[in-house]
């Protein structure tokens, strides 16, 4: 049976805990391929306006180039809106008959599961893997999810750190891959 991960959000930007936790749930859950799928607008924050999805998608290709295991999905970006995951996953319940499909979320939004659109659809349709924060406790699944927690790499850094030390006109380096980090101030991204 295939596996296959789908890592949503927003990837605003992209940086390196991104990359380490890709690493770790293609070795963990043995997948023979993550998908890294970049949310258009999260519906738990409507207040949020993240940078432009063709800008984020670039920053994701330039961060994933040469990784023969891992890809861009825009069909959340594409539909526009709000994003819910729903639809991505019966896309790909439709587009991968019989394949085992792994959702990886931080830790922190699982309690959330059950507010989720259609979240019975959702617990059914995969299994959840929790990204852990360094220092964080596990958590529990709420019924009826079927989940775990990703062990490897927990990596201290979030985007909106990213997203400000730029805007403070201080360096990203080691905190994004390099064609990214690149890319971000070539284009004067998150000033």
């Amino acid at each position: 049976m295939q596996r296959i991960g789908l890592f949503g959000g927003s990837f605003d930007p992209v940086h390196l805990g991104h990359l380490l936790v890709a690493q770790a749930a293609l070795e963990e859950l043995a997948l023979a391929r993550l998908y890294f799928i970049p949310a258009a607008q999260s519906p738990f924050k409507p207040d949020n306006h993240p940078a432009p999805g063709a800008e984020r998608l670039r920053l994701l290709r330039l961060a994933l180039a040469g990784q023969a295991t891992c890809e861009v999905d825009d069909q959340e970006i594409q539909r526009g809106e709000i994003s819910y995951t729903v639809d991505t996953l019966r896309d790909y319940a439709r587009r991968f008959p019989g394949a085992e499909l792994f959702y990886l979320i931080g830790a922190d939004h699982v309690a959330n599961l059950p507010k989720w659109r259609e979240a019975a659809e959702l617990a059914r349709m995969a299994e959840f893997v929790a990204i852990p924060r360094p220092g964080e406790p596990p958590v529990c699944f709420p019924q009826p999810f079927r989940g775990r927690m990703l062990k490897g790499f927990p990596f201290g850094v979030s985007s909106s750190q990213i997203r400000e030390r730029v805007k403070a006109g201080r360096p990203i380096d080691h905190l994004v891959p390099p064609p990214a980090a690149e890319a971000i101030r070539n284009n004067r991204l998150y000033l």
